[in-house]
């Protein structure tokens, strides 16, 4: 029997995560807790329910999803949806049985090849562009078996692979990782371990040490650190410059400055949760100077 994982999205034709043209795989599932998250959906491992009121047609006039549901966790009080996360058996028939798609379902159990077939369905533009696979999450390596037996059928499909990672995984499966892909796009967020915990739930000392070590096992991967700079978090010219400070000085590692943006917030919603960082506003101009002022 084929190794299944949960995916939670598959995006096509990215620019911005590896070489060329790219289709990325989302999986589910992630160690830290970044507060200001854009894919709030990708933290926990399993599939999820989600609700988008605006879509809603409501009691008075549908009401199928509260009747639908086998664990009585969809109730509407007054007019209003009330839903218990907690009794949710997570059969998603009300997903199914909702007419506009106001219920959500965040995440499926897929299989290399069908996930695969339809990376391959965009090969015209690999080819014309050095693109190719990526795995994100979440934290793909948080699924090592299911992201290492995809990386292998990629790789004997001959496509271009690329991970994005947060580092927070054990160094054996990111060496066995790494041994499949033409590209590594690596998260650094803060130079600071007291503030990195805080802000992220894990602190840095395992990101670092498996940073240098994954430089020194493999010399020649292209690898590129990548730090999301973030208001009130690491958005100082001095913050940035000990981050990269501790990025090894390698000929096969480049730095790439990330904006801070708020395109997920929404799904906090969605999911019945706060988003942590709620009233926080991009600066455009300040990271367009921090990024000419370091990387030029």
């Amino acid at each position: 029997m084929a190794i299944k994982g949960v995916i939670f999205n598959i995006q096509k034709f990215s620019l911005h995560d590896g070489q060329g043209i790219r289709t990325i795989v989302f999986f589910k599932g992630c160690p830290l807790r970044c507060q200001w998250c854009s894919n709030p959906e990708s933290q926990r491992p399993n599939p999820e329910v989600g609700f988008n009121p605006s879509l809603c047609l409501g009691s008075e006039v549908c009401g199928l999803c509260s009747r639908s549901c086998p664990s009585g966790a969809i109730k509407w009080l007054d007019g209003t949806l009330a839903f218990s996360r907690d009794i949710c058996r997570h059969c998603f028939k009300c997903v199914d049985d909702c007419p506009t798609g106001a219920r959500l379902k965040f995440g499926d159990y897929q299989e290399p090849g069908p996930i695969l077939d339809q990376v391959e369905s965009d090969g015209v533009f690999f080819n014309r562009s050095g693109g190719g696979l990526t795995i994100s999450g979440g934290e793909a390596l948080a699924q090592p078996e299911f992201a290492l037996a995809l990386l292998k059928e990629a790789k004997k499909r001959r496509l271009n692979t690329a991970l994005e990672t947060s580092g927070v995984c054990g160094f054996e499966i990111l060496a066995q990782a790494a041994s499949l892909l033409d590209g590594i796009l690596y998260d650094l967020k803060h130079w600071s371990q007291a503030k990195h915990l805080r802000f992220t739930g894990q602190d840095n000392r395992l990101i670092l040490d498996n940073l240098l070590r994954l430089s020194q096992m493999f010399p020649e991967k292209k690898i590129i650190a990548r730090i999301p700079v973030i208001p009130g978090f690491n958005n100082t010219e001095e913050d940035l410059r000990k981050i990269i400070a501790l990025i090894p000085n390698a000929p096969n590692i480049g730095v790439e400055l990330l904006a801070y943006h708020r395109l997920g917030e929404n799904k906090y919603a969605f999911l019945g949760r706060d988003y942590p960082y709620k009233g926080v506003k991009p600066d455009e101009a300040g990271f367009q100077k921090l990024k000419k002022t370091l990387l030029g």
